[in-house]
């Protein structure tokens, strides 16, 4: 089998191993693991030059942001709100690049958690900058329940309401141009978002935490689909 390759973002960050500690390129290694289940070979793309972004896309079969800090508010023209994290421009500045060149190539991108955000960013959108009840406390996955919109693409993919592990703070404000809401929580904040006339999917919550591979084998159908014409 001819898998799809599908390039998964990381973020620079201080580890320690061995006798080592490094900077480093991180990311949890649950994502790669579901790439590969759900049938796709998994390439790690640590942060570069944004003007390096069309070149890598272009290599790519399919693209995943992937979750972590808060998107910085000077991106969506907002104040800080004493609750953000702190920003990571070379992650934000890259990652922006990277979802505009998909875009703009057709290739298959999915955001988690952070990288539905950011792809509402990079449309333009908004987000709220802090809300209650989506976590399971410091460092602990939250549970709720995650209900589709019919006849949107994630609809299709996850037709029934489901629980999903999610840990986020913040979520859609105001939705960037050619977005749609595709999924919602009972407490009425935007769970997942799409474009209708492309694959392009982002979901709030966190698909490789969990057990539930629809929406990573959506992407990777997609993918493998572009590949082979």
């Amino acid at each position: 089998m001819d898998r799809p390759l599908i390039g998964v973002t990381t973020y620079l960050d201080s580890a320690r191993w061995g006798v080592w500690e490094l900077p480093a390129a991180l990311l949890p290694a649950a994502y790669p693991g579901l790439v590969r289940s759900a049938g796709g070979l998994a390439a790690l793309l640590p942060p570069d030059a944004a003007d390096a972004a069309a070149g890598m896309v272009a290599r790519l079969d399919g693209l995943v942001i992937a979750g972590g800090a808060d998107v910085d508010p000077v991106r969506y023209g907002a104040a800080r709100d004493p609750r953000t994290g702190p920003p990571a421009p070379e992650r934000d500045a890259w990652e922006l690049a990277l979802v505009g060149a998909a875009l703009a190539a057709g290739v298959p991108l999915l955001g988690i958690c952070r990288g539905m955000q950011l792809l509402n960013v990079a449309l333009g959108g908004t987000l709220v900058q802090h809300l209650e009840g989506h976590t399971g406390g410091v460092g602990v996955l939250g549970r709720h329940m995650v209900k589709p919109v019919p006849g949107t693409r994630y609809g299709t993919l996850v037709p029934e309401a489901v629980e999903v592990p999610t840990y986020h703070h913040q979520a859609v404000e105001r939705l960037g141009a050619g977005l749609v809401p595709c999924a919602y929580a009972e407490d009425g904040t935007v769970e997942a978002v799409e474009v209708p006339d492309a694959w392009v999917l982002g979901v709030q919550w966190h698909p490789e935490m969990g057990d539930d591979p629809r929406v990573m084998e959506g992407l990777v159908r997609a993918a493998s689909a572009r590949r082979t014409g």
